[in-house]
């Protein structure tokens, strides 16, 4: 079949496609229907359902006879180790954890924080809350204690599970003070803490509340998978860039397996028994899906990587681990290719290792800019796509389903919407655009299966965050189009849409002319008040490691290509070389904190952001075009 018969068949029997779908996982009770629309503010599939998401994710495959087939590689530079685990051993693991927690009083929609590093254990921990039906909420290991404390008062976990610490090339963050002081600050206090200690930091334990791991399941029994209801919460996310009140994310259990599952194979066209590897973390919400849930659910041998993709050793550590571990699929974000491409631009360093069993590279989590897609590619010698989604989704709103029909790829594109899926531009008042117009990217409702049925204990707040905008649609909060081939361009987040004397233009159409200098290894564009022109657009240049050029050649070169590529209309005159730009710890660029800075805001630290530091020194390189520091000091 083709991708427009797939996509057909989903229009005319939504239900039917997805009850087929749901045949690929196991069930304790069959659903006798997918959907269900009684329920509000959002309807809920197979609503009578029973299942359980360890069991698929382990316990089938052992079943199945794959108890030696490996489940897990767990890669680490940063301890210089490597080791595998199997399905079988891994379910022994995920079976004795769930017991030992489940003797401790944790069950059924009980809440765990897990707060740890990149290392099996953090999957074994999600697994094992799967298993017993508690609902897992991960923090990203490191995360601010104010932070962490916060979401603690928010999910009221009744047990917090974290490592000692977490390893970063030039130094071992300890994670047990942040965690005392998150506790310490939190009116919530849990029942208990489990601490996985690590060699590099060894944490102190407070007898009669916490337990060393393996301590703690040392006389436990292991555990059998209790059903669940189809709808019952999988987990809670938060989102990154929260700040003040979090902003939990609740996955439903059954849709996020079959949806999950199904990606597999149709989008990323991979087959049971192959190395995948995503290369983030499980604190956000592609570690979830696809270094734990998506990778086991498919049988595939899931790759959990703790390292940078520079700085570990060098700017040839992403090759490395491909060839080492033969990888089939890398799926990663565009800012790690850039962070690769500004240190290696000529890609030398992949030429050192054999990569010739990479299949493809898929991209998401921020815009993918056409430079760096090409250079992937180029690097690579394998297909490049990008693709569109959302923590709230969890998976696939747009790409290239390969594993049905590999699409022509538009570099700028995410390429087509999936089943599930129904795509429209919108205008402010709601009205679709024509196409070709930039708009804001609405999804007609209901969602498909394993996409948000809310946010944890605010569904005043799910109403106004997404659904109220537009009636009848789930506001994205991005902005882009749609092209006469049905191809869907992302091109910013809705606020990063900016009004120059009226035009309406995108910050991300002038981020790509800018990726396409020469030397110009990443780059972003905000935009800053204007008292003429109400907005104007600056740009942040980060050059190539190997550039010996003057920053302010460059810097005018880059003003004369928007002005020639984008037109006058843009009015782009302001470009900053910096040597590095605010992001959060998954890669996206801060842009709103950056506009706040140029506009001389009061800007909070994002709770997210990787280096605090950066953002003195983008005031400082600000102040030099009259931006920030000026403006701070006369308000």
């Amino acid at each position: 079949m083709t991708y427009a018969d797939v996509y057909e068949s989903w229009r005319s029997d939504r239900e039917g496609f997805w009850l087929q779908a749901a045949r690929a996982i196991d069930w304790h009770r069959f659903p006798t229907r997918a959907l269900t629309e009684e329920a509000d503010p959002v309807p809920q599939w197979y609503p009578d359902g029973m299942v359980n998401g360890c069991y698929n994710a382990l316990d089938r495959h052992v079943a199945e006879g794959r108890a030696h087939d490996v489940a897990i590689i767990h890669d680490s530079p940063v301890t210089e180790s490597r080791q595998e685990i199997t399905y079988g051993d891994l379910l022994g693991r995920v079976a004795r954890l769930a017991g030992a927690l489940k003797a401790r009083g944790v069950g059924k929609g009980d809440r765990v924080v897990i707060y740890m590093p990149m290392i099996p254990e953090a999957v074994e921990a999600m697994l094992a809350c799967a298993r017993i039906g508690a609902i897992h909420c991960v923090v990203f290991g490191g995360f601010a204690a104010r932070e962490l404390a916060v979401r603690i008062d928010d999910c009221r976990p009744k047990a917090i599970l974290a490592g000692s610490c977490g390893i970063e090339p030039n130094r071992v963050v300890a994670y047990k003070p942040l965690l005392e002081a998150a506790l310490r600050e939190a009116d919530h206090k849990p029942e208990f803490c489990v601490i996985l200690q690590r060699p590099q930091a060894m944490a102190e334990i407070e007898h009669g509340r916490d337990f060393e791991w393996h301590d703690f399941q040392e006389e436990a029994e292991p555990v059998d998978c209790l059903p669940v209801e189809a709808n019952h919460p999988a987990y809670i996310l938060y989102t990154s860039g929260t700040t003040g009140k979090p902003k939990g994310v609740v996955r439903p259990t059954a849709g996020h397996l079959v949806a999950l599952h199904w990606t597999m194979k149709n989008i990323y066209n991979t087959d049971p028994g192959e190395v995948f590897w995503a290369a983030s973390d499980v604190g956000w919400v592609v570690g979830h899906s696809y270094i734990c849930y998506g990778p086991l659910l498919h049988g595939n041998t899931t790759l959990i990587y703790e390292g940078k993709p520079v700085g570990t050793p060098d700017a040839g550590a992403f090759w490395r681990v491909i060839a080492r571990n033969k990888v089939r699929t890398l799926f990663t974000a565009p800012t790690a290719l850039r962070a690769i491409k500004r240190e290696d631009p000529e890609g030398r360093m992949a030429r050192d290792h054999d990569i010739s069993g990479l299949r493809a590279i898929y991209l998401a989590g921020e815009r993918a800019d056409p430079d760096t897609v090409a250079w992937a590619r180029d690097v690579t010698g394998v297909p490049v796509y990008d693709h569109w989604w959302q923590t709230e989704t969890g998976y696939t709103i747009a790409g290239n389903p390969v594993g049905i029909e590999a699409l022509p790829v538009k570099d700028g594109s995410s390429t087509v919407p999936m089943p599930g899926y129904e795509v429209h531009i919108l205008d402010e008042a709601g009205r679709e655009v024509p196409r070709g117009s930039l708009g804001a990217v609405a999804i007609k409702l209901p969602l498909p299966p394993g996409t948000l049925s809310g946010i944890w204990g605010d569904e005043d707040r799910f109403r106004r965050s997404y659904l109220s905008a537009y009636p009848g649609y789930y506001a994205s909060g991005d902005a882009g189009m749609i092209d006469e081939d049905g191809y869907v361009s992302i091109l910013a987040r809705t606020d990063d849409v900016i009004n120059v004397a009226g035009h309406r233009l995108s910050t991300g159409g002038m981020e790509e002319v800018l990726a396409d200098h020469p030397d110009v290894a990443e780059c972003a564009v905000i935009g800053v008040s204007d008292p003429l022109k109400g907005q104007l657009p600056m740009g942040f240049l980060c050059l190539n490691r190997n550039c010996a050029r003057p920053a302010e050649e460059i810097a005018r070169e880059a003003v004369d290509l928007v002005r020639e590529r984008v037109g006058p209309v843009a009015a782009f005159k302001l470009a900053l070389v910096v040597e590095r730009l605010p992001k959060t710890r998954s890669g996206k660029i801060l842009r709103a904190t950056m506009a706040g800075i140029a506009d001389g805001e009061d800007v909070a630290i994002p709770a997210t952001i990787d280096d605090p530091a950066i953002l003195d020194e983008l005031r400082a390189a600000m102040a030099h075009l009259g931006y920030g520091v000026r403006r701070e000091a006369a308000s």
